[in-house]
This record gives C-alpha cells, structure tokens and sequence, in this order.
C-alpha cells in the first residue's frame, strides 16, 4: 500500500476516534447538565418556608435561593416598578414591607407594554413565591416611562429608599390572576449537578487531542522512516 494511503488511514481512524470521544465527552456534559436543571427544578417544588427565619438582619441569606418562600407584609401605596425585558415582557415590581421593616420586591406579574399596572393590595397579605437573588444589570434600550430593565437590587436601591432583602419573589400564576395580572415567567438559578460528570467530560476531550495527536505523529514518523528507506537503498 503506498506510503500516503496509509498515513490517511491513520489519522482517519485517529479522527474517528477523537470524533467518538468528544461525542462521549458532550454526553457526559449534557449529563452534568440535566442532573443540574432537576436539582433546581426540585427546589422550586419544596414547601415553602417562612423567608425572615432563612436571611438574617445583616443579610446573611441561608440556603434558600431558589427555593418558595412565605413573606408577610404590607405593599407600599404607589411604590411599584415597570420592569422591560430584553424580550418586550413588561413584569410589575412592587415593595412588600416586611415586619422588620426592610421591603422584599415582589414580581406581581406581568402586562402589555404601555400599560398601566394595577395598584397592589392594600393590608396585610401573606405572599409566596421563589426567592431568587438579584438579576444582572441589561444593556437594552429603555422606552420612555421605564427605569429597569431587570430586577437589579442595586439599581433598585436607587428609586426605592428603603433597606432592601437581599432578593426578590414572584408570584404564581393563580396570585397573579388575583391581583388582574398574567403570570411572570420565573428563570430559575442554574443548579449544580455531579462534578464527576463534568470531570468526566473533560477527560474525554483530552483523551480525543491526544488520539488525534499521536495519529498525526504516528503518519509523521511514517514518512520519516520511508524517507529514510529511499535514502538508505539510494546510497546503496
């Protein structure tokens, strides 16, 4: 067989099996993955627990984040924000003071952008939702009427003067109904699932360059010693 057929069978089949070893190691990600998404999945399905026995008055927020929670309090007249998605979703944020006196900011619900949001209820109420920390800030383009373009506590601590918790609720769909709002799509933290599977992943791909590598250098050494067989009966 001549001497390129067979260095191409080598890295074919070095490529073929770097092909097959990435493909292993996107396996094993998508795994980590998965394991991840239903961690966080089955947080947001716990019973709920009361949010002021879970952060602390210097803020300390135990391991609650993504978990529903129980916040009773009174919404502060007109203290309500319109909040503009990247996606044009307009999601209504309102203060709910808590007995200690700091204010949880409560995603109400959504509305059709332009609108006007309806007022919170007055009184006492006992809300529940899933507490999730801050949002990270956005650099979309705000239409006149709008200050927040996600619900960022440190930009929120700007309009409201209020000590803040450190995180946020939003209500279910039902409570939302309740208070003549649709329903405010939650985006859940990212769970961890087993490091051992991403581990694992990683593995794979650097057993894929290594394979991939050493059938290049094994063609390359092919060569060599070919040339080194026409030289050595040339001079013979």
């Amino acid at each position: 067989m001549p001497l390129r057929a067979r260095q191409a069978l080598v890295i074919l089949a070095g490529v073929v099996l770097a092909a097959v070893m990435a493909g292993l190691g996107l396996w094993q990600l998508q795994v980590f993955t998965d394991q991840g998404n239903a961690s966080a999945q089955a947080r947001a399905q716990q019973s709920a627990v009361p949010l002021l026995d879970h952060v602390g008055a210097d803020g300390t927020v135990g391991d609650v984040y993504g978990k529903p929670v129980i916040a009773q309090g009174q919404y502060l007249p007109g203290q309500q924000e319109r909040v503009l998605g990247e996606d044009g979703v307009v999601r209504v944020l309102a203060a709910l003071r808590l007995a200690d006196g700091r204010v949880l900011p409560v995603v109400r619900g959504t509305i059709a952008a332009g609108a006007e949001p309806p007022p919170a209820p007055s009184g006492q109420r006992e809300q529940v939702g899933i507490f999730l920390p801050s949002e990270p800030g956005t650099d979309h383009a705000l239409t006149s009427g709008y200050s927040l373009g996600s619900v960022r506590l440190a930009q929120l601590a700007q309009l409201w003067p209020e000590p803040l918790m450190p995180g946020f609720i939003t209500l279910d769909a039902a409570e939302s109904a309740a208070q003549g709002l649709s329903p405010a799509t939650v985006q859940l933290p990212s769970g961890e699932g087993s490091w051992r599977n991403s581990g694992y992943a990683l593995q794979w791909w650097v057993f894929a360059a290594f394979g991939l590598g050493m059938a290049l250098k094994i063609a390359q050494s092919m060569g060599r010693r070919e040339r080194s067989r026409n030289v050595t009966m040339g001079g013979g």
